[in-house]
This record gives C-alpha cells, sequence and structure tokens, in this order.
C-alpha cells in the first residue's frame, strides 16, 4: 500500500496540512509534529520511529479487550461480506442489532431491557438529554426540562453534551451552555472536604444537589447527571456516601437520575457498570467506548423500565442516527461482550488485577514528595500534582504540572494522560499483574525526573 511507504517525516507534513485534531491547539502540534501509531498489540503500541508504547489509557478509556483481538476482526469482516449497512429506521432491523441488544439484556442488570444505540458517547448523552425531555412531556409534566450536571464533569463535546458538562473552558466557545442546563459542585473531597471526614463530605456534596433542584424548583428538574467515577475531570472517584444520597434526593423529589456510563461502563470498575459499584439504581445509563472496545464506533443509551414505558406509550420519538445499530459494529460489540463474559475478564478486573493495581499504585505513588490524593478503583485511578501536601496545598495554576509531568511519560514511551494536575491512568482491563509492574516501574523513574524538573523550574 502506498502510505506504508512513507516516512514519519512525510505523515507529519500531510497530517499538519490536511488534518484538524480534536482538542487540539493546531498550529502549536503542526511545529512539533504529531506521534504516528502504526499498530498495537496487548497492551502494546508501536510508533512509526518503532518505540514500542505501554497505553495506559487504553485509547481513549475505551480498548477495555486489548489490541489485536483477532476475533473482533474476523466478525467485522464476516458482517461485511454478509450485510454491510442498514438502517433500523422505516420498520426495519437485522440479526446483528438484535443479538446485540439480547445479549445486552443478559450481562445488565435486571429492569434495563431497552437500548437505543448511537454511534457515541457523545450522541448517547444528547440522545438521553432527548429521551429525558420527551418523557416528562409524555407524562404531561411539560416544564420538566433542566437538567442538572456538576462543574468538572465531563458528557461529550456536542452541543447537548457540553453544555450538560461542566468544563467552562468548553463553555467558552459555542455560546454553551445552552438553556436548560444547571451545575452543582463536583464531590472532590481533597479540595472541598475542608475537615469533615469523606463519609460525611459525600452527603454533604450530595445534598448540593438537593439545593440546586428546590432552588430551581422540582416541577421544573427533569434529570440529574453523572458519571460514577468523573473521567476526564481527573478520575474523582466520590465518597461512598455520595450516590445513595443523590438517589434518594432524586427520588424524593420525582427528577430522573441518569448514570454517564461512557468511561465506567463494560468493567473499568470490576462490575459492568459504575452504579454497581457504587449501589445505586439509574433510570437511564449512557454508553459507549468498551462497548466495542474502541475497535467501531458505537454507543448506547440503556433506558429502564419506568421511563421505556413512558416512551413507548408517547408514540413516535423522533430522534436517530442514519448508523444506529450499524450491523458492523453492533457485530463487533456482541462478540467484544462475549469475550468479555466468557473469558472472565471483568471478574479478574474486580478480584484480581484491580486489587493488585490499586495496591502497587498507591506503593509507588504515595512516596513522592508533590503527590497526594492517590486513589482508584478497578483498573482506573489517578494521583494529583501538590504544591504542599502536608496543606492540601496545589499548584497556583491548574494543569501547568501537569501537562509536563504527561509529556515526560510520554517521553518514556507510557501514555499516561493529564486532566489538569490529576495524572489518570486506565489501562486495557486484559493488563496483566507482570505488565502493571512494568507500567510502574517507568512511571516511577518518570515521577523522579519530574519532581527534579519540579526543582529546577523553581515552582516549588
Amino acid at each position: 500500500m502506498q502510505n506504508q511507504q512513507r516516512t514519519t517525516e512525510q505523515w507529519r507534513q500531510l497530517d499538519a496540512a490536511h488534518h484538524l485534531h480534536p482538542f487540539t491547539d493546531t498550529q502549536s502540534l503542526n511545529q512539533q509534529g504529531a506521534r504516528v501509531m502504526t499498530r498495537s498489540e496487548g497492551i502494546y503500541l508501536w510508533d512509526s520511529e518503532g518505540n514500542k508504547i505501554i497505553d495506559g489509557m487504553a485509547g481513549l478509556w475505551c480498548v477495555n479487550i486489548g489490541y489485536g483481538r483477532k476475533e473482533l476482526s474476523d466478525v467485522a469482516k464476516s458482517q461485511m461480506d454478509e450485510l454491510p449497512f442498514y438502517n433500523t429506521f422505516f420498520k426495519t432491523t437485522h440479526p446483528a442489532v438484535v443479538e446485540l441488544s439480547h445479549l445486552l439484556a443478559q450481562v445488565t442488570p435486571a429492569g434495563y431491557e431497552h437500548v437505543f444505540y448511537t454511534n457515541s458517547g457523545s450522541e448517547a448523552v444528547d440522545t438521553m438529554i432527548r429521551m429525558v425531555r420527551h418523557y416528562w412531556d409524555v407524562q404531561g409534566k411539560k416544564d420538566k426540562k433542566t437538567l442538572i450536571g456538576r462543574w468538572n464533569g465531563y458528557h461529550g463535546s456536542t452541543i447537548g453534551g457540553s453544555s450538560l458538562g461542566g468544563m467552562k473552558y468548553m463553555h467558552e466557545q459555542g455560546d454553551l451552555p445552552i438553556p436548560g442546563m444547571a451545575h452543582v459542585e463536583q464531590p472532590w473531597w481533597y479540595k472541598y472536604g475542608k475537615d469533615l471526614s469523606p463519609d460525611e463530605f459525600g452527603v454533604v456534596a450530595a445534598r448540593w444537589v438537593e439545593e440546586k433542584i428546590l432552588e430551581i424548583g422540582p416541577e421544573k428538574v427533569a434529570a440529574f447527571v453523572g458519571e460514577p467515577i468523573q473521567g476526564a475531570g481527573g478520575v474523582i472517584i466520590p465518597p461512598a456516601t455520595y450516590w445513595p444520597e443523590v438517589e434518594r434526593i432524586c427520588r424524593k423529589y420525582d427528577v430522573l437520575l441518569v448514570a454517564d456510563e461512557v468511561i465506567c461502563g463494560f468493567g473499568r470498575t470490576g462490575e459492568w457498570f459504575g452504579f454497581e459499584h457504587f449501589g445505586f439504581r439509574p433510570d437511564i445509563f449512557t454508553t459507549a467506548k468498551g462497548l466495542s472496545s474502541g475497535y467501531l464506533p458505537i454507543g448506547a443509551v440503556f433506558v429502564g423500565e419506568r421511563v421505556a414505558q413512558g416512551l413507548i406509550a408517547g408514540g413516535d420519538f423522533n430522534h436517530g442516527f442514519t448508523y444506529s445499530g450499524h450491523p458492523v459494529a453492533s457485530a463487533v460489540a456482541r462478540v467484544n461482550i462475549e469475550l468479555l463474559r466468557d473469558e472472565g475478564i471483568i471478574d479478574r478486573v474486580k478480584n484480581e488485577t484491580g486489587p493488585y493495581m490499586q495496591k502497587r499504585w498507591r506503593e509507588t505513588f504515595s512516596q513522592f514528595e508533590h503527590v497526594d490524593d492517590v486513589r482508584g478503583v478497578g483498573l482506573i485511578q489517578a494521583f494529583t500534582l501538590v504544591k504542599d501536601k502536608s496543606k492540601r496545598e496545589l499548584f497556583p495554576e491548574f494543569g501547568d504540572v501537569g501537562l509536563m509531568c504527561r509529556d515526560i511519560f510520554f517521553s518514556n514511551n507510557l501514555i499516561m494522560r493529564a486532566c489538569g494536575d490529576h495524572i489518570v491512568s486506565a489501562p486495557p482491563l486484559v493488563i496483566s499483574k507482570a505488565e502493571i509492574d512494568e507500567m510502574l516501574g517507568v512511571a516511577a523513574r518518570c515521577m523522579e525526573t519530574f519532581e527534579r524538573k519540579l526543582k529546577d523550574s523553581g515552582l516549588v
């Protein structure tokens, strides 16, 4: 193939000439040149220069099954040969989407028997917004329009998803948020807990939701939406008391409870879904990423029985996508889910590799002078870079040292992510204990370099 004959520099030049990257300062990237990834296997990537890279982020929180599973490429080819596309409009369906839906009903807790397909997590969130508002319209409660999200929450980058999310730097572009969106503070104990215990703080943070419902008026609030664990916000793990209290409040005021499971879903916490780990039951939950392990674009909105029956009784739901339930994506997702189930991958995260990662993660990073709030669940974990951990003091320009640290990891062929000054990781769920040790060995050396650079730069 012609493109395989190009050099790294040629690829970079073509990329700079034509490709606008997401969430990127294009001018800066083009001056530096993008890193060109060319192949993958298991938890590893290789770039065009032959460097072997540990993918500590599973792509973009998504390659749960790991790279190179031939079962997924085989079923994709087979489905393409048989039925590469047909839509699910016009009173039609196809075996691939039917079989996936049946399988998802089996692996999902009872009460979530209905699913609506999208192409991404962002689209799943936008679909959920329309579902929630349509549901209340059908119930004759047409004033229940407002959705409450959280500051620093992330729900995608579409107009609806970025409005519901609480990333203020995203709101600054595109005149966001749109009307009908409200926000409460995130349940980040390290910054906001003060002298409260985590459990005490969890209840306080949950009651910020109640205060916002009462401020707006329960008759106007359609739903509260949150990630079980805030992912792009920095792996903010709420105290155990938080979600049960949020659920109690939503039930009290007849507000729908929505879990954004795009990151947590399909095994990341050691349970199939994050809400199972935290012990609450949403009315709706959104998914994507791990649904196909990123091998093909697909997302899904799972609808609880109460809302599903309301939507079914409401006639046409005037929403959908050309590729909703795409046959090839559906076939790949089905095999991906079967492998996660039949190979016991999620059980292994819960009982073996997850606990091992959390133990080793804390041992590795707690020793560093400017690292605190070392945390994690299953195979999603983080720590926060701090100026003075004896005072829980953050750096004044939140995010600058995070990028410095991230770049050191990347230059040493380990992909970790900086979310502000949180350094986060979510490797493929198939990672072994030996690979965890390898990953954290590299990470420790990177942190030694980082702390030296921090002192040399005069930042501490």
